[in-house]
């Protein structure tokens, strides 16, 4: 019996790849360019799985090409809003993700945003590399202090608790979270966390907000113009969630006119292109989306969507499956 033919649309760890090419009739993105529209609609015509990533675009006009092979979009990341899921199902698409094992990793990028936000880590490297550090002096690069401060979460899943962890047990923090309903009891009392009713009662609240919901319509520049102005002058916005829960343009304008004190950027809408406002402000870290980007990390999410097609192609339930 011939091999599932299965298609990497991005390159993945080796060790992954080596397991993939063992069980399948692999194709591997070698290049590792974005692929096309046109390049998704001719995998999906041809091949019994496509493995795309996060970084991938699959709207309903790709994803209602005729004369489909494909039955599953075994997908390397636990976001999906790069998928259209409603397509998606209406095709009899399968489509997986790979949550739980992401979450340290991401949440750790959340801290490190936070820190280099509040201490000016990256305006401190950039001084420096421009050779323009005349020394120390008590008044010079001054920035906000973290221990002892309030962070406000938005959206209390697996990594928002996480950096919660990190945040109370490493740094004294302050705990407040907004979700639809309240937190386990145990979770709330380890971390002595306070659920506020709204974002509008929790921003005012808060040294730090860092966002943890996921993407697409419903959250859509949930964090704009009106409520960056509860913020505190002070404040420091972190985004490890997805680019789109925030208005870019709105966290430009805020950062330029310091309505509040600085941001720290994994996400942007429309990644890579990145709004070149951004660039030219020194208040705001951007990182080029490193949230999961660990060894240990991704390889694990490589394991789970192997996992996810294994039981595919045996007829077995998936244990990572979105429709």
């Amino acid at each position: 019996m011939s091999k599932p033919k299965v298609l990497i649309t991005r390159r993945w760890p080796q060790s992954v790849e080596d397991k993939l090419q063992q069980r399948y009739d692999v194709s591997l993105n070698l290049d590792d360019h974005p692929l096309t529209a046109d390049e998704f609609k001719d995998a999906l015509q041809n091949y019994d799985a496509v493995c795309p990533s996060v970084c991938d675009s699959l709207p309903a006009e790709v994803l209602n090409v005729a004369n489909k092979r494909c039955k599953i979009l075994g997908n390397f990341g636990v976001g999906y809003n790069h998928i259209d899921i409603n397509a998606a199902q209406q095709q009899g698409l399968i489509v997986t993700n790979t949550p739980g094992v992401l979450t340290q990793s991401t949440a750790d990028i959340a801290m490190t945003l936070l820190l280099m936000s509040a201490r000016r880590g990256a305006e401190g490297d950039r001084l420096i590399r421009a050779k323009q550090w005349t020394g120390w002096c008590p008044t010079h690069m001054m920035s906000s202090d973290v221990t002892g401060a309030t962070l406000g979460l938005i959206g209390f899943g697996r990594i928002a608790q996480a950096m919660a962890r990190k945040a109370h047990h490493g740094f004294g923090m302050k705990i407040l979270y907004v979700k639809p309903t309240p937190a386990d009891a145990s979770i709330v009392n380890e971390l002595q966390a306070v659920r506020c009713e709204s974002i509008e009662q929790l921003l005012p609240q808060s040294d730090y907000v860092s966002l943890h919901c996921p993407g697409g319509e419903q959250t859509r520049h949930l964090i704009n113009a009106k409520r960056l102005q509860l913020m505190k002058p002070s404040a420091h916005l972190i985004n490890t969630a997805r680019g789109d829960v925030v208005d870019s343009k709105a966290l430009i304008a805020c950062l330029q006119t310091r309505q509040i004190a600085g941001a720290g950027l994994d996400v942007y809408e429309g990644e890579p292109n990145i709004n070149p406002d951004f660039l030219s402000l020194d208040n705001v870290t951007l990182l080029p989306h490193l949230g999961s980007a660990t060894i240990a990390t991704r390889t694990a999410m490589g394991e789970k969507v192997l996992a996810n097609l294994q039981a595919f192609f045996a007829g077995e339930p998936l244990p990572d499956r979105v429709v």
